[in-house]
């Protein structure tokens, strides 16, 4: 015999609190297994009776001492308003190893590095409006005037990213007229960082380095000789690192550093650049470990830590 149900006509029935059924004297002494509570629906279709069973299982919470036992343990450290991402400036001499704290700094923090000359050779090469108007004064042998670079560096700091996670200003401004420009952008730092090199140890730094044309690492004949003498043969020195060239870019750099220094003197730090890169890293590292703490507790910033 065929037989058709209509399942929309069968009233389910109506659910019932969880402990509804559970007598008294069980509510301090709970069982932690589920109760099965069975209803029965039937009806009946010219000769012949359709019975329907309908489960419902009621859970049972665990006793209280059992959750928290199995709650993760968290510590709340700080709670509000996340404190606004670093914003630093670091300054140093031809081969005061600037390049390389930049990067120890980016790997811990995740600041975006912005170098002028690394913007200034992307623009070029991307054909940009201000890569364009770049590229007609290098092709001339001319320094490229300021107005040109400070866009450039107002655009990438302007970008998302930047704004995000704080940016890494890489031996940018040179001189006051580009600090002011940066000002009158809005763009001011939390720290200037100013690595301090002896200049007779810096002079010894340039005039000892040599590339490699084949894969590009800069070596140096003192602290980082060549693996090889086949790569030792290949070798070549830059043009400007002989000693009197060298001095005369120092001269230079320590002239505009002054002129920048003036606009930043209040938040300006000087790290000894002699030491070891690993050295010199630790007390950049303790600064801006400080900054971070001071503005967390100043925005009263919280977050919670599992343990």
């Amino acid at each position: 015999m065929a037989c058709i149900v209509n399942f929309s006509a069968i009233t389910q029935p109506k659910p019932q609190p969880c402990f509804a059924s559970l007598p008294a004297s069980t509510s301090s002494h709970r069982s932690n297994s589920p109760k099965l509570q069975t209803s029965h629906l039937s009806f009946a279709s010219n000769n012949s009776r359709i019975s329907l069973r309908y489960d419902r299982t009621l859970a049972v919470s665990p006793p209280r001492e059992t959750l928290l036992s199995k709650a993760p343990n968290f510590m709340i450290v700080a709670a509000a308003n996340k404190p606004e991402p670093l914003k630093i400036m670091i300054s140093g001499a031809p081969a005061s190893g600037k390049g390389t704290q930049c990067e120890l700094i980016t790997q811990k923090y995740g600041l975006v590095h912005v170098a002028a000359g690394d913007l200034l050779r992307a623009e070029v090469a991307a054909g940009s409006e201000n890569g364009r108007r770049a590229k007609q004064f290098m092709e001339k042998g001319q320094l490229v005037p300021d107005e040109i670079v400070v866009m450039m560096v107002k655009e990438r700091l302007l970008r998302p990213d930047a704004h995000k996670n704080g940016w890494l200003l890489d031996g940018y401004p040179r001189s006051s007229s580009q600090a002011i420009a940066l000002k009158e952008f809005g763009f001011e730092p939390d720290l200037f960082i100013l690595l301090d090199v002896a200049e007779d140890t810096l002079v010894e730094r340039v005039v000892g380095r040599r590339l490699d044309p084949v894969t590009g690492k800069i070596y140096h004949l003192k602290y980082s000789p060549p693996e090889t003498e086949e790569i030792a043969a290949r070798l070549t020195q830059r043009f400007d690192d002989t000693e009197e060239k060298v001095k005369l870019r120092l001269r230079t750099h320590h002239q505009n550093v002054e002129a920048v220094l003036s606009m930043y003197k209040d938040i300006t730090v000087k790290v000894n650049g002699n030491l070891s890169k690993n050295d010199v890293f630790a007390k950049i590292d303790n600064v801006l470990d400080e900054l971070l703490e001071q503005r967390k507790a100043g925005s009263g910033y919280l977050e919670a830590n599992k343990a």
